[in-house]
């Protein structure tokens, strides 16, 4: 394995635990800020300001690790795996090969035929 690679794979896996304690944190302080809120002050809400001050952070926060969803082109290794699909193609199409390693030829199942009643095969389409 190129020590490279295992590095920055290292360093993604950090980003992302990092991000999931950030969000279970979050989940349970939301609780006890609604849980304190009904103890202390029940007619009067305020447990949504820390919760929607502190979600602003998480959301931030999940940007940072997994970027915009929907908006590959706008990530940090998108470039390098553009690049890297572009060249599988050509040299697939160079040895006359498929460009995707995981190619695999899809076969129909011929359907049974059924007894129909109300319409005849020249109808289907």
């Amino acid at each position: 394995m190129n020590e490279k690679a295992y590095k920055e794979a290292r360093k993604r896996v950090k980003k992302k635990k990092d991000f999931y304690e950030h969000f279970t944190t979050y989940v349970v302080m939301s609780v006890f800020f609604l849980l304190l809120n009904l103890v202390t002050a029940p007619g009067q809400w305020w447990f949504y300001w820390p919760i929607l001050g502190w979600g602003f952070g998480v959301v931030f926060h999940y940007l940072d690790v997994f970027g915009i969803p929907g908006l590959g082109t706008l990530s940090r290794d998108w470039e390098e795996r553009a690049m890297e699909e572009e060249i599988k193609k050509i040299e697939g199409k160079r040895n006359g090969l498929y460009a995707s390693d995981d190619y695999e030829e899809l076969t129909l199942k011929e359907l049974p035929r059924q007894k129909r009643s109300r319409w005849s095969d020249d109808e289907l389409v």
